[in-house]
């Protein structure tokens, strides 16, 4: 009998990216706005943004393996110093340049074999029987 500790080692994290290319020039989403992505086990996931914004997925495979990469802020560049120097007046480690820009360190973090590419979701058809209702005579 598998134990829980089994299970939890069978089981995999999945990744996958959400592109909203395609709704980003129609509607305007707002930075940090709460959303609900539901389905990811189905065909076509829905996301609602905001509770205004509801979007449809659908899933597609990636040509090759997409890396998804981290980002953090890199320590100042350090150097040993490794010999006598009249320019260096201090001995042992020091900074390059004090000035330099800061730099951003990377770490991959997952591959993905899939993409979830969002459009607007059609908003429901009304109800042919309703349609031919209210076009009756009175």
């Amino acid at each position: 009998m598998a134990t829980s500790h089994d299970q939890v080692e069978s089981e995999e994290d999945e990744y996958v990216i959400l592109d909203l290319d395609a709704v980003s020039e129609q509607v305007h989403i707002p930075p940090n706005a709460p959303y609900i992505l539901s389905g990811l086990d189905t065909l076509n996931p829905i996301l609602i943004i905001d509770d205004k914004i509801k979007l449809i997925g659908e899933y597609e495979e990636t040509v090759g393996t997409c890396i998804v990469f981290s980002e953090n802020d890199a320590p100042p560049e350090v150097h040993e110093e490794t010999g006598p120097s009249e320019a260096n007046l201090f001995s042992g480690k020091c900074i390059v340049n004090p000035n330099q820009v800061p730099r951003k360190q990377v770490k991959p973090v997952c591959q993905l074999q899939r993409i979830l590419r969002f459009k607007l979701l059609p908003e429901a058809q009304p109800d042919s029987t309703t349609e031919q209702s209210s076009m009756k005579p009175k």
